[in-house]
């Protein structure tokens, strides 16, 4: 039966007819069904059961979305949130396709090209459309108004001390989950944030002069003056590992195609790793990177270029932690990786440039 659910709705009449003309009226209904479908096999795999008939599903189900990344891509990059939400942190490479799609009028600048001023392209000030409802986990839980007014008033407020134990999954639900996070509320967080601070930075921006406009990852005053930095601080040092890993891969899933979101979250998940007091941070900063990163293309542009300037960057010192040379294999790892996305390996160029952040 869930075959021939799958073959009916990635049928090339039926996809087609939904996903063109029309004024896009049929996205929102084609949307319900991939996260029909995603639901239906997140249990599965997220206990990486893939018998043979899930494997097939699972198969037929990267099809659809490697023929939607290749004919739809506006829809991907519209609806990525809500399927992110959906999709089990362990399905990297399903995670990534749906994170690589861009819009088809844009060009991407090849992430590799030495001294790419990521700040001067013209998109990356503009926000990406999101057809999502960003803030819907927030208003389920009643916190929206607690984050806003948080934002606005972060003096006294007891918002972050109690947020991690809001974070949490009451016991019979983490135990269907199969985690003890609420992962819909940790990732409508950290985006809806992102967002908050984004617009606020181009308002600062607006009314600042030019030479003060550079938002860059040497240059932190702008951010570091922002009370969602210190959101992102917070969550990174007080969570606990599990709490961390999907904090950041909340943070990761924004790293797409060129736009302010992209930009702001590059620089925030770098701003952890170099602020944080911990190694062990820093480690997990890099798994959830590096594990995006050593799957199957396609890997997403705004990944591709963050991982790039952890590694080349000297502001990083990434070669020299000890977690990049516990191991032969390790380090082999790691060097292939940055050979492969063009980072070369082992070496932190100072050219008085910051990579264009």
């Amino acid at each position: 039966m869930s075959f021939a659910w799958l073959e009916l709705v990635s049928h090339r009449t039926f996809m087609a007819r939904l996903l063109t003309g029309n004024s896009q009226k049929g996205w929102p209904f084609f949307q319900r069904l991939l996260i029909d479908l995603f639901k239906f096999m997140e249990p599965y795999l997220r206990t990486a059961d893939l018998l043979e008939p899930v494997h097939l599903m699972y198969k037929g189900t990267m099809r659809v979305l490697l023929v939607l990344l290749h004919d739809f891509p506006e829809f991907l990059c519209d609806y990525h949130f809500s399927f992110c939400d959906v999709i089990p942190s362990s399905c990297i490479q399903m995670r990534n396709v749906i994170l690589s799609a861009f819009p088809r009028n844009m060009r991407l600048p090849d992430p590799s090209t030495p001294n790419l001023k990521i700040d001067l392209l013209a998109e990356i000030s503009l926000p990406p459309r999101i057809m999502s409802d960003v803030d819907g986990a927030l208003k389920l839980k009643h916190m929206k108004v607690d984050v806003d007014e948080y934002l606005k008033r972060p003096e006294g407020s007891s918002f972050l001390n109690d947020l991690k134990q809001k974070l949490l999954l009451p016991q019979n639900e983490a135990n269907v989950a199969g985690t003890r996070y609420n992962v819909p509320l940790m990732n409508s967080l950290v985006l809806y944030i992102g967002i908050q601070a984004v617009q606020q930075l181009q308002a600062n921006k607006a009314n600042a002069s030019a030479s003060a406009q550079q938002i860059n990852h040497n240059t932190m005053d702008i951010f570091q003056i922002e009370t969602a930095t210190e959101f992102f601080r917070y969550l990174v040092t007080n969570l606990d590992t599990e709490g961390r890993y999907l904090f950041l891969n909340a943070i990761a899933n924004q790293l797409r195609y060129p736009n302010s979101h992209t930009h702001y979250f590059s620089f925030i998940i770098l701003y952890l790793f170099a602020e944080a007091a911990q190694e062990h941070i820093q480690e997990q900063v890099t798994r959830v990177l590096l594990e995006r990163l050593i799957v199957n293309r396609p890997h997403p542009w705004g990944l591709l270029i963050t991982f790039i300037e952890l590694i080349k960057n000297p502001r990083y010192n990434f070669w020299n932690r000890a977690f990049t040379h516990c191991a032969p294999e390790i380090k082999q790892l790691f060097e292939s990786v940055a050979k492969s996305c063009g980072g070369g390996a082992g070496k932190a160029v100072d050219d008085g440039s910051d990579g264009g952040h």
